[in-house]
């Protein structure tokens, strides 16, 4: 159905200056400088149409995760240049951000930084500059826009409207199970891991939520997400979106899911390929509703397309007292001095001629399947966990369930069951010594943390 603000939208993408150009039009790189709040200078690249009118509709683009240097975003910012924007790049800060230290409010106030400065040139229509955040960017941006009342616009780019951990998990249990992975291995490789690493506060902002933020938000957005999007829930954050800024009062919203487009809104197959294209529409998109804004006629509300999201989202809370950082590193050490332990000394007292009473067969048994499934367990699954770059390759697989990790869990049962049979042989007959006492106390804590961990789990 057409409406009257739809024809409006059109008649004024027809007539006024600054819509999308061909792609052929040259753009004028200008080098500038950022001061961030806390006196970092932040070195960035305005991006302008060769021969452009002045007065152009600003937008400053808001970084994805990592310390990303400005150029990673050129293709972006030249594409919107060639569309009538002046883009402004630049390089995130790298003081203050790291794998165990970065701050959304810090890098919001960045962003307000870089806009005030993209204000104070020629080129641009000071009123009309607005902020492009990309997936971490979408957690940041929306920030920067309610505490700069000079933000016109807000275009969010496979934003998250969950959690960062949240997030997270979702990524890679969704990673595993396109690759074909069923069973425990999902859960445990990302959700029990990645609440470990939380706890061990290597990632930073896990618990950050977007909501409240976006409650505030009034401006017109633009929320674009790529229908095979892998990072970020495409169907939940759209939903989120839409929910929260209806709550916000917001008028002038619009959401698109883009056929056939991964994370960044470029082309894709399967959303771990990434083509250098951007996916059809997308830059066309970007384009006529800045221009459309910026004319004064904010789009109305509407959302449209469809993602594939084939798994929903689930919580991940913070460590229990049961499962924190100082009771896994405490089973760690008590496995380790019992399965390695009496091996050791059992070692030792024979080079010396001083051999005890053979202990028994359940003792050997779950010394040497516990240790192997515990070490076994850490290097596989930091293994799933480092092979993050697009789609996870498991090898050959029996029910869903990688080779490697069913060796693991085979270890795991085998060594159950020699904890157990040594419990009856020593609870019935006595003896064993120290040692054997030692390698049951290790079994007795192997087996709940071979349960937490999935290697007792289907």
């Amino acid at each position: 159905m057409i409406t009257v603000g739809h024809a409006l939208i059109a008649i004024v993408l027809a007539v006024v200056p600054g819509q999308p150009v061909p792609s052929a039009v040259d753009v004028v790189r200008s080098e500038l400088i950022v001061t961030t709040p806390d006196g970092l200078v932040l070195p960035a690249t305005l991006h302008t149409p060769a021969g452009a009118r002045t007065r152009l509709p600003g937008i400053v683009l808001v970084h994805g995760s990592g310390p990303t240097p400005r150029e990673r975003l050129r293709a972006e910012a030249e594409a919107f240049a060639r569309s009538g924007i002046a883009t402004l790049t630049y390089d995130k800060r790298t003081v203050g951000y790291s794998f165990t230290q970065r701050s959304y409010s810090q890098l919001a106030d960045d962003a307000v930084a870089a806009a005030a400065a993209l204000r104070g040139r020629a080129e641009v229509d000071p009123a009309q500059v607005g902020l492009w955040g990309l997936s971490e960017g979408g957690w940041v941006a929306p920030i920067a826009a309610t505490r700069d009342p000079h933000t016109a616009f807000l275009v969010v780019v496979g934003a998250n409207g969950i959690g960062p951990l949240r997030q997270q998990v979702w990524a890679d249990a969704t990673r595993l199970e396109r690759s074909g992975v069923r069973g425990s291995l999902v859960d445990t490789s990302s959700r029990t891991l990645y609440r470990l690493v939380s706890g061990l506060g290597v990632f930073p902002e896990p618990y950050h939520d977007p909501g409240p933020v976006l409650r505030e938000l009034t401006l017109p957005v633009l929320g674009i997400w790529g229908a095979l999007d892998r990072s970020t829930p495409p169907v939940e954050s759209t939903a989120a979106y839409d929910s929260l800024l209806r709550e916000a009062g917001n008028r002038h919203y619009t959401l698109r899911t883009l056929t056939g487009a991964e994370h960044s809104g470029r082309a894709s197959t399967s959303g771990y390929d990434r083509s250098t294209e951007f996916a059809p529409g997308y830059v066309e998109l970007v384009g006529s509703w800045v221009a459309a804004v910026a004319a004064g006629v904010a789009p109305p509300t509407s959302v449209a397309g469809s993602g594939d999201q084939a798994r929903p989202t689930a919580e991940a809370p913070p460590l229990g007292w049961y499962e924190s950082i100082w009771v896994q590193a405490g089973a760690l050490v008590v496995m380790l001095a019992g399965f390695i332990g009496p091996g050791t000394v059992a070692g030792y007292r024979r080079v010396r001629g001083r051999v005890s009473t053979p202990a028994p067969w359940s003792t050997g048994l779950l010394m040497v399947n516990g240790l192997g499934a515990v070490l076994g367990c850490l290097l596989y699954l930091g293994f799933v966990m480092t092979s993050r770059s697009g789609a996870f390759d498991p090898g050959p697989m029996i029910a869903g369930r990688p080779l490697p990790w069913l060796a693991l869990q085979a270890l795991a049962v085998t060594a159950t069951g020699a904890a157990i049979a040594l419990a009856v042989r020593i609870g019935r007959h006595g003896g064993g010594g120290p040692g054997a006492a030692l390698v049951l106390c290790a079994g007795a804590v192997f087996v709940p943390w071979s349960v937490y961990w999935g290697l007792l789990v289907p």
